[in-house]
């Protein structure tokens, strides 16, 4: 692709409508009531007609103002950035919900759009939705949330996609803020109670990088730990809540202290080429109690559906063994800021397909920023592989 000459190409807005009655709603707003929910995205239409389109899906982000699917769209590909019903809002978000609404953005394009190719686009959180998806769709399995609510999967009748890019993107939501989370927080209602041993931010913690991998080992299990007294909460007080049967079903609340990594402030954990003492974010203790820190505000029902460590439906490994007949393309950003360099090897292994391969782009950050050729790299092999795998 030479990044001077560019397709011409039109944004054209994307609603989709559809009908599902719930319990009750978690967001709040017309996108879900009266019993329909609204999805909005944007469709990426080059002058050149294509049989084949590319559908970018992350459970909580818009993605449509992202360099890759504009970038694709200016080498004459066509693209739906396709929002789910909890855009740029995932405090009560579902991921069971999220496969649901993907699955609408699928049959919309094959049966209202003509296409006849769909790949699915999986970047940064979107790779384990985009793989949780497929699984589903390949031998749906899943009939109830992680909370015990009926939605039923197996009767969704989820459109196989014929392709999944899976790029800079990691294992799961759980996992990943599970390997975020600050483990020196001892009382989830006052983040200022910490355990200084493991308060790898404050200047008086007795543990400097470059850490030892005892202390690694010690830092990443009281993480587990905290991620599971969070779950145990959040299922005990759902219980009460039945049992109370009062009208009273879900309670919102805040988890502190979120962007808390080893690696963030030493190289050599898990060393890739990424900068230190740096994340996609910002400065890793700036953000640690920003709001913006990734599951920051949460119900229990999303804590269970995408944050759990134990209890979340959607992880990327899991998932992978379920895919057996979909061509996937793995892109790996080797700088990556975000995504940590072990997960994407254990994807790789993971996947039951034969066709899969696996690119590394040497120093590509998560976001391409100020990286144009990098960026080139990546829009070239996904020509590449599709062309190869008869997909344009």
């Amino acid at each position: 692709m030479n990044i001077e000459n560019k397709i011409a190409w039109k944004r054209r807005p994307t609603i989709l409508r559809f009908a599902e009655n719930t319990k009750f709603r978690e967001t709040y707003g017309f996108a879900s009531s009266q019993g329909m929910v609204t999805l909005e995205g944007q469709h990426f239409l080059p002058e050149k007609s294509s049989h084949t389109v590319y559908i970018f899906m992350h459970p909580a982000s818009t993605l449509q103002l992202l360099p890759m699917p504009q970038a694709l769209a200016d080498a004459g590909l066509h693209v739906i950035c396709a929002g789910s019903r909890y855009p740029k809002n995932d405090s009560a978000l579902i991921m069971e919900k999220v496969a649901v609404d993907l699955g609408q953005y699928v049959r919309y394009a094959r049966e209202d759009l003509g296409y006849r190719k769909v790949i699915l686009v999986g970047w940064s959180g979107g790779g384990s939705l985009s793989l949780f998806y497929q699984s589903q769709a390949e031998s749906p399995s899943i009939t109830h949330t992680p909370a015990g609510d009926p939605y039923d999967l197996t009767e969704a009748k989820l459109p196989i996609a014929d392709g999944i890019i899976f790029i800079a993107a990691h294992l799961s939501r759980a996992e990943t803020l599970t390997e975020w989370l600050d483990p020196s927080v001892i009382d989830e209602l006052n983040p200022d109670q910490r355990d200084r041993k493991l308060d790898i931010y404050h200047p008086e913690c007795p543990h400097r990088p470059p850490f030892t991998q005892d202390f690694v080992a010690t830092f990443r299990a009281a993480q587990i730990a905290r991620n599971r007294r969070i779950t145990q909460w959040a299922e005990e007080l759902l219980g009460i809540f039945r049992k109370r049967d009062d009208g009273e079903v879900e309670r919102a609340f805040t988890v502190h202290r979120t962007m808390c990594d080893v690696r963030w402030i030493d190289p050599t954990v898990d060393p890739n080429g990424r900068k230190s003492n740096w994340t996609f974010l910002g400065d890793p203790r700036v953000v640690n109690a920003a709001p913006s820190g990734l599951g920051r505000y949460s119900s229990l029902r999303s804590w269970l559906s995408q944050w759990s460590y134990d209890k979340s439906q959607v992880k990327g490994v899991d998932s992978a063994k379920r895919i057996h007949a979909t061509p996937i393309l793995q892109i790996e950003n080797q700088a990556d800021d975000a995504v940590p360099a072990t997960h994407n090897p254990l994807i790789h292994a993971a996947l039951a397909t034969s066709d899969k391969e696996f690119i590394s782009i040497k120093g590509a950050t998560h976001y391409y920023a100020g990286q144009p050729m990098h960026l080139k790299q990546c829009i070239d092999t996904v020509i590449d592989w599709s062309r190869r795998k008869q997909l344009i």
